[in-house]
C-alpha cells in the first residue's frame, strides 16, 4: 500500500468514526453515501445533495473514495448507500446480499487524455489496444492506482492490449482521486484514463486534451444501491432508499442530464433511470 493510499484510508476511517459513532443506534436524519471521486470532482454531488437535503431533511455525509473502497464500506455496514461505477466489481456484493435495490442512475464514458503534442502518437492509432500499446512503449502514464472503478477499467484495458503495466518503463500511481490524478498527468506531460465528466469539469485548468475516445470498452455506468439492513442492522436503510429514489426521480434525472450542459456544450452525464430496469440488486 502506498503512503498516499494509507493516508486516505486513515482519513476515511476517521470520518467513519465520527459519522457512525460508538453506538449502534441508527441516525434516521442522516445517511452516509460512499461514492466515487468522479461524482464529487465533477461537481455533480454539490448540485444534487443540497436538493435532496432540502426536500427530505435528511443530511448526507459524502465519503468520496474509489469504487473498491466504497464497496468494502458497504460490506462492513459503514455506509448506508453507495453510488459507484464498476459493474463487474459490484456484482459480488450484490450476490452476497450486501447491496440491494440497485438502480442504474446514469452513464458517461472514459477517455484517454494526454499532452496536446501527443508524444506517443496515441491519437493516430486505429483501436483501443494499439492506443494502450503506444502509450506503454513511448509515453508516460499516470494511474490512479486506488482500486477505483477508473483504476479497474485501466487495468482491464492494459490486459486486453496484452500489456503488463508492472513492466512499463514509465507508469506511476498516485493513489488519489480523479481530479488529483489529472493534475499530476498535466504536470508530468503524461497520459491518463479519466471519466469524461471530471475531465470536462476541470478542463479549463488543464493542458491535457482528449487523444482517444468512443470505444465500446470505455462505457462508464453508474449504479446506486441500498446497503442491506438484514445483513447490517445499523444502516439507515430507509434514508438510503429515499436517496436512491430521489436519484431516479424524473426531476433529478432531468437535473443530471442538464448538469453543466450549457457551460461545456455537452452533458457530463446521461440519465438512465427513466428507462431503467431494476438491477439484480433487488
Amino acid at each position: 500500500m502506498t503512503r498516499a493510499i494509507a493516508t486516505r484510508v486513515l482519513l476515511v476511517a476517521a470520518m467513519l468514526a465520527s459519522a457512525v459513532g460508538a453506538g449502534s443506534v441508527v441516525d434516521e436524519r442522516s445517511i452516509i453515501l460512499a461514492t466515487t471521486t468522479s461524482t464529487q470532482d465533477s461537481g455533480l454531488l454539490d448540485d444534487l445533495v443540497p436538493r435532496f437535503e432540502q426536500a427530505t431533511g435528511i443530511a448526507v455525509k459524502v465519503i468520496a473514495v474509489g469504487t473498491g473502497a466504497a464497496l468494502r464500506m458497504a460490506s462492513t455496514g459503514d455506509a448506508d448507500a453507495v453510488l459507484v461505477h464498476a459493474p463487474q466489481a459490484e456484482q459480488p456484493y450484490v450476490q452476497s446480499g450486501d447491496l440491494v435495490e440497485g438502480r442504474q442512475i446514469m452513464h458517461n464514458d472514459f477517455v484517454i487524455v494526454g499532452p496536446p503534442d501527443d508524444p506517443a502518437g496515441a491519437g493516430r492509432q486505429p483501436d483501443m489496444g494499439a492506443v494502450m500499446r503506444a502509450i506503454a512503449e513511448r509515453g508516460v502514464f499516470i494511474s490512479r492506482g486506488d482500486d477505483s472503478g477508473t483504476h479497474k477499467q485501466e487495468l482491464a484495458l492494459w490486459s486486453a492490449a496484452g500489456v503488463d503495466p508492472r513492466a512499463m518503463r514509465a507508469r506511476e500511481e498516485t493513489g488519489q482521486g480523479m481530479g488529483a490524478t489529472l493534475n499530476v498527468a498535466d504536470q508530468k506531460h503524461a497520459y491518463t484514463l479519466t471519466d469524461r465528466g471530471t475531465y470536462l469539469a476541470l478542463r479549463q485548468r488543464l493542458g491535457l486534451t482528449i487523444v482517444f475516445q468512443g470505444d465500446a470498452r470505455l462505457a462508464n455506468i453508474y449504479h446506486a444501491y441500498v446497503v442491506n439492513p438484514e445483513r447490517h442492522p445499523r444502516v439507515n436503510a430507509a434514508g438510503a432508499r429515499r436517496f436512491v429514489e430521489f436519484l431516479v426521480s424524473p426531476e433529478t434525472q432531468r437535473a443530471i442530464g442538464e448538469f453543466k450542459r450549457h457551460e461545456f456544450g455537452q452533458p457530463l452525464f446521461f440519465p438512465d433511470a427513466l428507462a431503467d430496469k431494476r438491477t439484480s440488486g433487488g
